[in-house]
């Protein structure tokens, strides 16, 4: 049995640790899911994100942000009396704004995953932590990001929600030193 983040306890979340979490990505919209799901985990555990994944992948188009900036509030309305995601009305709402303010960035900077990656001057950030007390709920980086993204009207994109997202996205390699991924992350 390798060794792992303590985090990854259930076999949800032991998949999402060795197959995703800390991995680098560059595809714009696998980006914006990320981005969407960590802002819907807020105050809720990301186990519960990760079992509604699959929902929000169908219910939100696949995260088609082209699609999402055209919802209504018909189409809001909707969403919300489905059980399969999280039910919270500013948190679907911003989803439907964060489409189009990603959409705006875009076509402003020509893609998502540069303007991002620009905040860890292109590579992963490598931590180097002994436990999971070590970590930091944010860093001067996430709290840039977090500024720069409210100024361009994202929601539920506070400096602890931007180091979630960056460490998922493998902006950061915060995989404890002891864990087996650290290494084959680092390498990445």
């Amino acid at each position: 049995m390798p060794n792992r983040c303590e985090w990854a306890t259930t076999q949800g979340m032991i998949a999402y640790h060795d197959e995703e979490w800390g991995v680098p990505v560059h595809d714009d919209r696998l980006l914006f899911e990320f981005l969407i799901l960590e802002g819907a985990q807020a105050g809720l555990s990301w186990e519960t994100i990760l079992k509604k994944r699959e929902n929000y992948r169908k219910l939100f188009d696949d995260f088609d942000a082209v699609k999402i900036s055209r919802y209504t509030k018909r189409k809001i309305d909707k969403l919300l009396t489905n059980a399969g995601i999280v039910r919270n009305r500013l948190k679907v709402e911003s989803t439907v704004s964060n489409a189009k303010a990603f959409l705006k960035l875009q076509n402003e900077l020509g893609s998502f995953d540069a303007y991002l990656w620009d905040f860890v001057d292109g590579r992963p950030l490598q931590g180097a932590r002994k436990s999971m007390s070590d970590i930091p709920a944010s860093t001067p980086e996430s709290e840039a990001l977090s500024k720069d993204l409210k100024r361009r009207s994202f929601r539920f994109v506070g400096p602890t929600i931007c180091y979630a997202f960056m460490q998922a996205v493998g902006m950061v390699n915060d995989h404890t030193v002891d864990c087996f991924r650290h290494q084959q992350v680092q390498s990445l």
